[in-house]
């Protein structure tokens, strides 16, 4: 029957197939046009320290990190024609990046810029005055700043969220704004290097929910140059729903990074069950890598299992195909073939074949423990306690929902609530509102959730409930924040001479809620202060508009509890 069934779903898919490899050896849904886009950098050999869609915590790396040299400084060129249609400055993220829109309908992106040309830079200061943030994001017009292909228009840096020096680089879609695989655009790297796979995954699904108590087994695999097979080659005796995870990443011929592949096909009997190829995904989609991997083991263990069926609830265009979302039942006694097929984008190819002889299975009714959430209905779980909803997209397969209360912590104003566990992941947030066991009074505005393992989630009070949205499941209960932030000052006091001095520095902190604002005036008026997300400095960097003398600085920081906090000191320049 499942041979049956698999025949006549994979001709519905083998005209698909037919198309996309008269176009193509890499399997992807479209063509991209070559010889068009330049390297953003003229560093040779181009090499990379992260590929397009990457497994990384929490999302899908969206582009290719190039390297450079371990240094910053480099002229960043643009691509090809086009005009500067955004420019972003983050605290983390890409730090600085700029966005140009091209008259092809793509638009590619440059990110961890050190800096940006004089005629942008001087446009995001003046944003950055007009708006008093240091933090700016905002679009430009396709007659303000326009560009040619091989015009400097940015130096390669490490700003953000960067864990080293390199150029971060996108070609996304203009109109969906979908991020796409530079390599299909031609900008390859040099690449004679097959996957590496590690260890396979066996899961008995057998109807049941995917979840940290779904039955599993981890295989190693020995090999090379493209051939792989089990450590302990075996027949595997399997029977009912099975799903198959792969352990596997990949390298180039110009670095030492293990990255990501670009496709992987498991097949039965030499027929396709399953596709995933890392060609174009939408942003809002990348938080789906948490139902790609088997995010149970990742959490526990650090492990990255790419599971090789899909959840019902994850809906990413990483998925081309699939058949009965790729898993396979094994109930007709017969030996079968399951194979892996895995590929970079260069269209080097390694491959693990699988014997496993299929014998009769009855599946045991699934026994519901709590309250069952459905993964594309609204669900909702209450007591006079605690309330949680979880609205439809959220979850990625059913869910047996389990909670449980233990007495008020140390420091709390409620019950430690127990909400289900951190094994179970949320593609965005949830809805959770506790109930205070304590009269809050005066300081019911200063009331948050807490984490035992994220810490602060925020909250805010009313109609008798703490209320927030957090993104895991875990253990909450309620505190109060009352203390305002700290500010440490780094190079003035009172007093200070700071005629040689670049800038002004601090570091800041905060017991919970978190640091909302800072503001730095100098003779009361506002003054840009950058905030460094490896150091966590916060500094104001010396212009020409403070004149010889004394002068007054002040910071004001406050808390997302509004406590706040100041510091005053006179200085002489």
């Amino acid at each position: 029957m499942v041979k049956k069934t698999i025949v006549l779903l994979s001709i519905v898919f083998s005209g698909i197939y037919a198309n996309l490899l008269a176009q193509t050896s890499n399997i992807q849904s479209r063509p991209y046009p070559q010889n068009y886009f330049r390297y953003p950098l003229d560093l040779l050999p181009h090499t990379t320290a992260g590929s397009f869609g990457e497994l990384r915590p929490a999302h899908f790396h969206s582009g290719l990190d190039f390297k450079t040299n371990q240094r910053t400084g480099y002229p960043v060129y643009a691509v090809n024609d086009g005009y500067i249609s955004r420019v972003r400055v983050q605290f983390g993220g890409f730090g600085r990046a700029i966005y140009i829109t091209h008259p092809n309908g793509y638009t590619t992106v440059y990110g961890h810029l050190q800096a940006f040309t004089p005629a942008v830079a001087a446009l995001v200061k003046a944003y950055q005055y007009e708006h008093q943030t240091f933090e700016a994001d905002f679009k430009l017009g396709p007659a303000q700043v326009t560009v040619c292909k091989n015009d400097v228009v940015a130096i390669s840096g490490n700003a953000g969220a960067s864990a080293g020096p390199h150029v971060h680089f996108e070609i996304r879609d203009t109109q969906t704004e979908e991020t796409i695989n530079p390599q299909l655009f031609g900008l390859t790297i040099p690449d004679q290097v097959p996957p590496t796979i590690t260890s396979i995954g066996i899961y008995h699904l057998n109807g049941n929910p995917f979840s940290e108590k779904t039955p599993r087994e981890f295989m190693g695999v020995a090999g090379a140059a493209g051939n792989y097979h089990l450590t302990k080659p075996q027949v595997l005796h399997l029977s009912g729903n099975v799903g198959f995870g792969i352990n596997t990443t990949d390298m180039n011929s110009t670095s030492a990074n293990h990255n990501g592949i670009y496709s992987l096909e498991l097949k039965l009997d030499g027929q396709t069950v399953y596709t995933f190829a890392a060609e174009r995904f939408a942003f809002d989609q990348t938080h789906a890598i948490n139902a790609y991997i088997d995010y149970p083991s990742y959490t526990l263990e650090r492990r990255w299992m790419q599971k090789c069926f899909i959840m019902p609830g994850s809906h990413i265009s990483l998925y081309p195909q699939s058949v009965n979302r790729g898993i396979i039942t094994f109930n007709d006694n017969a030996l079968h073939e399951v194979e892996y097929v895995v590929k970079d984008v260069a269209g080097n190819t390694s491959t693990l074949t699988l014997k496993v002889q299929a014998s009769p299975f009855n599946a045991a009714a699934n026994k519901i423990a709590g309250t069952l959430f459905h993964f594309d209905k609204k669900s909702e779980f209450s007591t006079d306690k605690v309330k949680v909803t979880v609205m439809p997209g959220n979850l990625y397969d059913d869910l047996d929902f389990i909670y449980s209360m233990s007495p008020k912590p140390i420091g709390g104003y409620s019950s430690l609530h127990h909400i289900h566990n951190r094994l179970t992941p949320i593609h965005e947030n949830y809805e959770l509102w506790i109930k205070p066991e304590v009269d809050l009074g005066k300081y019911a505005d200063k009331a948050v959730i807490v984490s035992t393992t994220m810490g602060c989630v925020g909250g805010y009070y009313q109609d008798g409930w703490v209320k927030s949205q957090t993104s895991t499941f875990g253990d909450y209960f309620i505190k109060l924040d009352t203390v305002p932030p700290v500010i440490h000052p780094l190079n003035i006091k009172d007093g200070s001479n700071m005629k040689a001095a670049r800038s002004i520095s601090f570091r800041m902190s905060d017991n919970l809620s978190g640091i909302k604002t800072y503001t730095g005036t100098i003779d009361n008026k506002w003054v840009l202060m950058e905030l460094d997300y490896k150091t966590k400095i916060l500094s104001y960097t010396f212009s020409g508009d403070i004149t010889p003398g004394k002068h007054t600085f002040k910071l004001v920081l406050v808390d997302n509890k509004n406590n706040f906090a100041d510091f005053t000191a006179n200085f002489y320049r």
